[in-house]
């Protein structure tokens, strides 16, 4: 009977990218939403924690970065720019706004260093500075062009971090999964900071989208994204998704150089993917591949997160001392799950450098009837040591997430 399976397996696999499976419709908004005031009374927020409007009425906002000015910059791919924003009288809430950047089709990953602010787009990478303050770049360097990297397919978005020797950027899977070895999907490369010349740092991810180091180390950290239809091929029938409702998990590695994280092959702690259930090589490729720090439950799209960093948050005291270390992630929610899962503002927390557990802090659906008010994205600390998630569905916005204590009414702002 297994051997049955596998050879209909096999048959069904191939290497060749693959289409995507058409997404079920969003949960909905409730009828009559004003799109002007923000449904933050209907978050479900942790005891202790208090979430306000940090940034209301921005379409589509997606990635954030802050620059040492303590200008917010947030990448809007479906519109082409980042908008620069300014808190002017530090009240937690950015009162002005200029275009930083536009015309740059799906600017996503975003890193500032040394005075400058970089970005990258599907198949390029670019640095960018504002010399007369005025909130709009007025010089901006073509580090990477168009033409030298892989761009668009199924996974297009380039995450991009940079240090004092070069940067980390990947892109994702062509497909919902392949094999793209040959390619340079699929993979973490580090340029030399010029742009003029890579090297492999790591392998074996489908969509990582931020990577970022651990606050006080050079450990390069980033989530992955787990793939659809789990089941699909080993009898799942439509409408029935017990094996693919909780698998695979969404990954947060610890990315090392030369290291193999298991795509196509596995996922998660080493589990064989049904579609290369028959690969001559099975077994090697799992002794090579390096298992998740910590997985997240499946589905849950994680996309960006922020480290609260030890120094900030103790010249700050925006959170207990418990928080430091601790990473604050940004799930934006799958469609490829029965009940819809993720939707939040999650803590890892961490001891010793390691993840050990995870604590919902801001829930932005009803589970009751499957509305949703907000779809996160990203993280990022503000330098009052708050921590600003943003929104790009149903209405775009950036939140401010801080601690008030204990007994706080948590979910007003």
């Amino acid at each position: 009977m297994f051997g049955v399976l596998t050879s209909l397996i096999l048959t069904a696999a191939s290497n060749l990218p693959q289409p995507q499976p058409v997404p079920a419709a969003l949960p909905q908004t409730p009828g009559g939403v004003d799109t002007i005031k923000p449904d933050v009374e209907q978050f479900i927020v942790r005891t202790g924690y208090r979430v306000s409007v940090a940034v209301n009425e921005l379409p589509a906002a997606r990635f954030l970065e802050f620059d040492d000015k303590g200008t917010l910059y947030v990448s809007r791919p479906d519109r082409g720019d980042i908008i620069a924003l300014r808190d002017t009288d530090a009240d937690g809430v950015y009162e002005t706004r200029a275009d930083f950047i536009t015309g740059k089709q799906s600017v996503h990953g975003m890193s500032f260093h040394d005075g400058w602010l970089w970005f990258a787009t599907s198949g390029s990478i670019h640095r960018a500075r504002d010399t007369d303050a005025d909130g709009k770049a007025d010089e901006i360097v073509d580090v990477v062009p168009i033409g030298t990297m892989p761009m668009k397919g199924a996974h297009w978005w380039r995450s991009l971090f940079v240090t004092t020797d070069g940067f980390y950027t990947s892109i994702g899977d062509g497909a919902n999964i392949s094999d793209q070895r040959e390619t340079d999907r699929q993979k973490i490369w580090k340029y030399t900071l010029d742009g003029a010349s890579k090297s492999l740092f790591a392998s074996g991810i489908r969509n990582t989208e931020k990577l970022r180091y651990r606050p006080g180390t050079a450990e390069l950290w980033g989530f992955d994204h787990g793939s659809d239809n789990f089941g699909g091929l080993i009898g799942e029938a439509p409408g029935t998704q017990a094996i693919t409702d909780s698998n695979p998990p969404e990954e947060f590695n610890l990315y090392i150089q030369g290291g193999f994280y298991g795509h196509p092959f596995l996922a998660g702690n080493r589990v064989p993917r049904p579609e290369y259930i028959d690969h001559k090589d099975l077994p090697g490729l799992a002794s090579e591949t390096i298992p998740p720090e910590y997985n997240v439950p499946a589905h849950w799209a994680v996309n960006g997160f922020a480290f609260i960093d030890p120094v900030v948050n103790e010249r700050t005291k925006a959170f207990p001392a418990d928080h430091a270390g601790d990473a604050f992630i940004a799930a934006h929610g799958s469609w490829n799950s029965r009940v819809p899962v993720g939707y939040c503002i999650a803590r890892v927390l961490f001891d010793d450098g390691k993840p050990y557990g995870l604590l919902k802090i801001v829930t932005t659906i009803d589970s009751n009837n499957g509305v949703v008010w907000a779809r996160p994205v990203d993280c990022a600390v503000a330098p009052d040591g708050s921590v600003l998630f943003s929104s790009d569905a149903p209405a775009g916005r950036v939140y401010r997430v801080r601690w008030a204590g204990e007994a706080a009414g948590a979910d007003k702002p």
